[in-house]
């Protein structure tokens, strides 16, 4: 039977595909869609090494191979990069997010998961101090960046993007974050029930237009990060995350999110129904139709115009 574009996706997604023949699949709808969606290392690995060609076509593979190998190079660069900015930053907190804490953590490889710029938080108030050391690495603000997420600040060398947010860490005690020495004394990373909220709270804050590899970063954070043995292999406790949604403002995000990760992919549906809070009747009704069931189907590249706005006012964005 000919895989559709749901199986592709999914097979191409996963970190243990199981061998099958690709050969007649939409690879026209697939592989600029997987690319544009931060998919296309990962895809590429998958047909490779682990399937063989899966009888793709040659075009196919050649296309994703290059992306691969860009975004191995590309990643090692900027992480290096902003690891040596900062690796003098004593005393201070700095806590990376999204990919840049999660290229490593949750992927096997470093070159599955694209880091195409970075994004940290620090306290309210320390925003300028921040930049003003990045700064001595030759880091400056670029106030044209446009960041969907709203930082409170973008800055470049021309060669890393680097997005900082304040406050995030002023709420005290419900964002737990752990040391992340490999960047310096002063880098962290978020515990693992933080990590998620904050991704979902970033996914939201978007209006979920949000690329696809975001929910492949949910998966692994809420099954426990099984494929690698770093920081975020550990169960999630579920009771734990919903309490801290709960006192965030938070849980109707995390609906969304979960319920998106449990439609994306069946083998984390269990672990997305349980992540899930509780809603009425109503909010589930609307979440699903307008957030839940557009995002959940592989491939999509049009959207209603202001869907982006009506998500995240749902979403609580």
């Amino acid at each position: 039977m000919v895989a559709s574009l749901v199986e592709l996706f999914r097979t191409l997604a996963s970190f243990a595909p199981a061998r099958r023949d690709l050969a007649g699949a939409p690879w026209e709808a697939y592989v600029d869609w997987a690319i544009a969606n931060g998919l296309g290392p990962l895809a590429a690995y998958n047909l490779e090494y682990r399937l063989g060609g899966a009888g793709a076509p040659e075009w196919a593979r050649d296309r994703l191979l290059s992306v691969y190998q860009g975004s191995l190079n590309d990643n090692v660069m900027r992480l290096v990069n902003f690891k040596r900015a900062l690796a003098g930053l004593e005393g201070r907190k700095v806590v990376l997010l999204e990919a840049a804490s999660f290229a490593e953590a949750l992927y096997p490889h470093v070159g599955f998961r694209p880091v195409p710029y970075l994004r940290v938080a620090v306290g309210r108030g320390e925003v300028e101090g921040l930049a003003g050391f990045l700064g001595q690495s030759e880091f400056r603000p670029a106030p044209d960046l446009a960041d969907p997420a709203g930082a409170d600040r973008a800055l470049t060398d021309d060669r890393t993007q680097v997005f900082v947010h304040g406050g995030l860490l002023d709420d005290g005690p419900l964002f737990r974050a752990l040391a992340l020495p490999v960047f310096g004394p002063s880098a962290y990373r978020l515990d693992l029930e933080d990590a998620v909220l904050s991704l979902c709270h970033q996914q939201a804050r978007r209006g979920y237009e949000v690329e696809a590899v975001g929910f492949v970063d949910l998966r692994e954070l809420l099954l426990g990060a099984p494929s690698v043995s770093g920081a975020y292999s550990r169960p999630c406790d579920f009771a734990l995350l919903r309490t801290r949604a709960k006192a965030l403002s938070l849980e109707r995000a995390l609906y969304a999110s979960a319920s998106i990760v449990g439609r994306l992919f069946p083998d984390a549906a269990e672990v997305a129904r349980r992540a899930a809070p509780e809603l009425g009747l109503a909010a589930r009704g609307l979440l699903d139709a307008v957030v839940v069931a557009p995002l959940s189907e592989p491939g999509r590249t049009r959207t209603l115009r202001g869907a982006d706005q009506v998500r995240r006012a749902l979403a609580g964005g």
